[in-house]
């Protein structure tokens, strides 16, 4: 199969025809557009509406934040037709080789070498074990493909730029968007939460929220030519975890000179910050005692931007029987696994797999499309539930680790990267769940 051929256009459903489910979905960021589109090609006679704050002439293709995408976001993404010109454009950077160690020796640690655990695509079978691209560089050709898609189908498909979402009102037989104006749907998808700092913090039972007390540093590196290229690191410290991630070749900073870049996370306890107070050269030189001598030496820093970090998720995916949380608006997570949109990717494949489940017919009264709806939505969070709480638990647990005695956190860790690293089916099993998630 190619992977990289363009998503056949849909066919346009007839103008006279009353749609067989309306679908309002809240952010035009990378997982609501995704759901959109795939939504648009997977129920091709439902009515498909896309709400965003923001104004339609803000670039977005400007915004570098950086997203790790696994394999099977790649794969959708694929699917989707929007994959294939980043990779030809090379505005994306491969993940070849996965490689995590730890700074603090692994003192009952056998072996002449530290514990350290490595996954490669090649020891895979694959190609790749996922990729790394700028927020922009994906949204862009994203918003482009929904945006050529609604002007194809209009009368079911709309973007709706500089739109604010104040509210939801459910309705018995569905629900009623407030955008300004008062709008009804079959189902909602809040696809868009925002970062931890600025989401209302949740109490048990309807979610939980807990501050890790750690702090962020995100920017980028450039590297010293001659090492490894497509290797994300990721280091454990005493302050916290820390991580590279390859990026296409270029300048870190606007006078710099291009090369080998890295995205750069670098997360720390915030009562004894060590990067607040010191200047770029400073960090420089702390940066260098910190990663595995495979990184070779980091020559640049750019400046940094600092974010405080938290878990914050809903305890249920579906509200109300009509509103569905995906992604960051379910669950903001600790960057220590780097999985938090490919989380949103797997919960845009299972609710549409969900709705497909399901006959939907022109002829349906709006009571008989609720009690669909809610099948549906009952099949979702019961298959995504797993997958989502299995890897909350595990970014959790190594977040709060970082607050236990270090002498009994490096042994207990490093003996179990090593363990990791020797056991084959563990280290499969590992690789996977990276890769596709714990299905």
């Amino acid at each position: 199969m190619d992977l990289h051929r363009p998503a056949p256009a849909p066919s346009p459903s007839p103008t006279n025809a009353s749609p067989t489910l309306s679908l309002a979905v809240i952010g035009a960021g990378p997982a609501g557009l995704s759901l959109a589109l795939q939504a648009s090609l997977a129920l091709p006679q439902a009515r498909i509406t896309v709400f965003d704050a923001r104004a339609a002439e803000h670039d977005v293709s400007r915004d570098a934040r950086t997203l790790a995408l696994s394999l099977g976001t790649v794969q959708e993404l694929s699917r989707l037709g929007v994959w294939g010109p980043i990779a030809r454009s090379g505005a994306h950077a491969d993940i070849r080789e996965v490689h995590v160690s730890q700074q603090q020796p692994t003192v009952l640690w056998p072996g002449p070498q530290q514990p350290e655990v490595c996954i490669s695509a090649q020891e895979q079978g694959v190609a790749q074990l996922g990729a790394v691209v700028g927020y922009g560089t994906l949204v862009a050709p994203l918003q482009r493909a929904w945006l050529e898609a609604a002007a194809r189908e209009p009368q079911r498909l709309a973007m709706r730029f500089g739109t604010p979402v104040r509210g939801f009102k459910p309705l018995g037989t569905g629900v009623e968007v407030d955008a300004d104006i008062a709008e009804r749907f079959d189902l909602v998808v809040v696809a868009e939460g925002g970062v931890f700092a600025d989401q209302a913090k949740l109490q048990w039972p309807q979610g939980l929220s807990r501050d890790y007390e750690q702090t962020a540093w995100v920017g980028q590196v450039r590297l010293e030519e001659g090492a490894a290229d497509g290797v994300a690191y990721e280091r454990f410290t005493p302050s916290g975890p820390a991580a590279l991630l390859p990026l296409p070749r270029g300048a870190v900073s606007p006078t710099g000179d291009s090369g080998r870049r890295a995205a750069l996370v670098w997360c720390v306890q915030r009562h004894d910050d060590p990067v607040a107070t010191l200047n770029d050269a400073q960090r420089l030189v702390l940066l260098n005692t910190l990663f595995h001598p495979r990184v070779g030496r980091i020559v640049e820093v750019s400046p940094l931007k600092a974010f405080p970090l938290g878990l914050n998720a809903h305890s249920r995916l579906v509200s109300d029987g009509v509103v569905v949380r995906i992604g960051n608006a379910a669950q903001t997570l600790h960057p220590v696994a780097g999985q938090g949109f490919n989380l949103a990717m797997r919960d845009v494949h299972e609710l549409l797999g969900a709705l497909k489940s399901q006959t939907w017919a022109h002829d349906d009264d709006a009571e008989t499309r609720q009690m669909k709806v809610q099948r549906s939505l009952r099949q979702f969070e019961r298959r995504r539930q797993p997958d989502r709480w299995a890897l909350m638990a595990a970014t959790d647990f190594l977040a709060r680790s970082f607050t236990w005695p270090a002498p009994i956190l490096a042994t207990a860790r490093g003996l179990g990267l090593g363990a990791v690293q020797q056991l084959g089916p563990v280290k499969r099993l590992l690789a996977r769940s990276m890769m596709f998630g714990w299905r």
